[in-house]
């Protein structure tokens, strides 16, 4: 995946001489550097490929995982496309038989010198800096198969020990800005996740057009690229893809927010430099560094600027690079840049430019939204809050924009109450809502019709599917009484001193079983979690009053309490169908992804639990 990400962003349709590729390895390993090593020599044969045939997408993986009868109009394509093909399976299999094996060859260390960086005391967590100049774009003899020159390729791992804090990926972020200063100093830094591969060829151009316009393009610190997903099923089981936000975008409101991942920076706007109307200069030539300093001395100057003491009493994490102290780094750092008057633009072309994969499981989106929202209200209530920081800075509606992603977690108190207090109070036929004949029924129908059916016309007008909005509408509430509620404690229990803030990657990487029902859009619960519980215990206690209630009007024949419980019957209701799912999961479902048995039976208790009490 990540020598995909490399190489897809090593092919752009740009100048190879402009371009510097940088890959931050913050675990150090010594695997990884053997597959980027192995990726920079088949970048030889790969780039000539593309040029020549002027393909899209231009990852390997992407691009050779299609059928090759497709070329057979073509019969030279064709011929070269199974040559390429068995090139990278070539390179492919060396990898993963390295990796199974666990550790580098004697051989395979031979190859190169940057193989002595590492010894038996290095870990993950303990290592000197590493910085590796695999390929110097500035040696006349960096050359592709067809004698064009290649891209810089530049390895490195920060030096992290277990006495400094390392700051997540930020820190990672920072040390590679340095870097990169010192050996090619580009005036604009592209940023990509390692999840994520380039889709389109020419976004550089592309965000060039914005960042060099004449006119206005002095005004702009970033060009954003919405977050889209190769891996995606036809109806979006895990909602992940925020289609209408992607497709309306965000310029309206003083410009998109910086989101971690496919996003061009000015380099001085990112480093701390504040806006003004004498900006504008002459763009540096790229690598302009790499003819005055040979590779070697590059490598171990470098080194200082990627240790763990050389951000001491300096304004890195503060006022210079990305953020510090916050899990939603890349939300606050763009935030900051516009409050130091830079504006932003959002792109969105028709070929997306970048393609990340999608969480496979209920439990990664879950986490994955946990992260996002704890990092948000982290960020409200820091003295960085749009609300007070941005004042007369940015735009109100941005201010207000913001703050909307900001609140997230606190969303999970009102969805909280709806879930379970109107199911709760039906079982102990306590009315919450109007009667159904009663005309105040009006504004809670008019209110819920013309949002749902707003939300389905927007939905579908952005080429969604009607059982895609149904998805979307249950993952907004699995997260608000889920993901959002433990954020929300968390944040809470980090304010009085009781937690620390952490860092959670989203696993990406699932069986093949996974993968299989994923795809067939088959919810996965499969691990036992508090949020998962939570959710079962909601779905049974909603399923215990819908039966009471049934129950008391057919059996009991209580047909009076229709009318004062109706709307409350209703809303019972729609929440057990929007449950189906995880019914299924608990009682019905025999593979690996069903719920947990023991996370059954502690959902039914502690539903049939809080039904007692309200009923008693």
């Amino acid at each position: 995946m990540v020598i995909n990400t490399v190489l897809s962003v090593m092919a752009y349709n740009y100048p190879s001489q402009n371009l510097s590729v940088y890959l931050s390895d913050d675990g150090g390993s010594d695997l990884t550097f053997y597959a980027l090593l192995e990726a920079s020599r088949f970048s030889k044969h790969w780039l000539p490929f593309c040029r020549k045939f002027r393909l899209e997408p231009r990852s390997p993986a992407a691009y050779l995982s299609t059928n090759h009868e497709l070329h057979d109009s073509n019969p030279l394509m064709a011929q070269e496309w199974l040559s390429m093909k068995a090139l990278y399976e070539d390179m492919r299999n060396r990898i993963e038989s390295t990796t199974r094996m666990g550790r580098i060859s004697e051989e395979i260390r031979k190859e190169h010198k940057g193989f002595r960086e590492w010894n038996s005391a290095s870990t993950r967590h303990d290592h000197h800096s590493i910085v590796q100049i695999l390929i110097d774009g500035g040696d006349p003899k960096a050359v592709d198969s067809e004698g064009q020159p290649l891209p810089t390729l530049v390895y490195l791992s920060r030096e992290k020990r277990p006495q400094y804090h390392h700051n997540f990926k930020a820190g990672s972020m920072n040390a590679l800005i340095r870097v990169s200063s010192k050996i090619s100093n580009g005036s604009i830094i592209l940023n990509v996740d390692c999840d994520m591969y380039s889709n389109n060829s020419e976004s550089v151009r592309d965000s060039l057009c914005f960042l060099m316009d004449d006119e206005k393009g002095h005004e702009f610190a970033f060009v954003q690229f919405p977050q889209c997903y190769y891996n995606l099923t036809r109806n979006d089981l895990y909602g992940t893809c925020f289609r209408v936000i992607n497709e309306v975008g965000l310029d309206s409101n003083g410009g998109p927010c910086y989101i971690g991942s496919g996003c061009f920076h000015r380099r001085d706007a990112l480093c701390g430099m504040k806006y003004n109307k004498e900006c504008q200069k002459e763009w540096r030539r790229e690598n302009e560094k790499m003819g005055r300093e040979s590779a070697s001395v590059l490598e171990e100057s470098c080194k200082v600027l990627a240790s763990c003491s050389y951000e001491e009493n300096t304004q890195w994490g503060k006022e210079m690079g990305l953020k510090y102290d916050c899990a939603v780094e890349d939300i606050i750092t763009g935030f900051s840049i516009k409050c130091r008057g830079w504006k932003s633009i959002y792109f969105n072309p028709e070929r997306k430019g970048f393609l990340g994969v999608a969480p496979t499981t209920l439990l990664q989106s879950l986490l994955q939204h946990k992260r996002w929202s704890e990092g948000h209200l982290q960020f409200f209530l820091s003295s960085h809050c749009p609300l007070f920081h941005g004042y007369k800075k940015v735009p109100l509606k941005l201010q207000l924009s913001y703050s909307v992603y900001n609140l997230w977690a606190l969303f999970c108190l009102a969805m909280l109450y709806y879930v379970a207090v109107p199911s709760l109070c039906l079982l102990g036929g306590i009315s919450l809502f109007p009667e159904i004949w009663s005309l105040w029924v009006l504004p809670f129908a008019y209110v819920f019709i013309a949002k749902h059916a707003y939300s389905l016309g927007e939905f579908l007008w952005f080429d969604g599917t009607i059982q895609g909005w149904w998805n979307d509408q249950r993952i907004w509430m699995f997260r608000r009484t889920t993901a959002y509620f433990f954020a929300f404690l968390d944040t809470t229990l980090r304010i009085l001193g009781f937690a620390e803030t952490t860092f959670a990657v989203t696993a990406k990487v699932c069986d093949e079983d996974v993968s299989q029902r994923y795809e067939q859009e088959v919810m996965e619960f499969g691990s036992p979690s508090p949020l998962l519980t939570i959710l079962a215990t909601l779905a049974m206690v909603n399923l215990f009053s819908f039966a009471a209630f049934v129950k008391r009007v057919i059996v009991d024949i209580q047909i009076k309490a229709v009318e004062s419980l109706a709307l409350q019957f209703i809303l019972c209701g729609l929440l057990v169908f929007i449950n189906l799912p995880v019914y299924q999961g608990l009682f019905f479902r025999k593979d690996k992804g069903a719920m947990p048995a023991s996370l059954t039976y502690k959902s039914v208790f502690l539903a049939l639990l809080a039904c007692s009490i309200a009923m008693y």
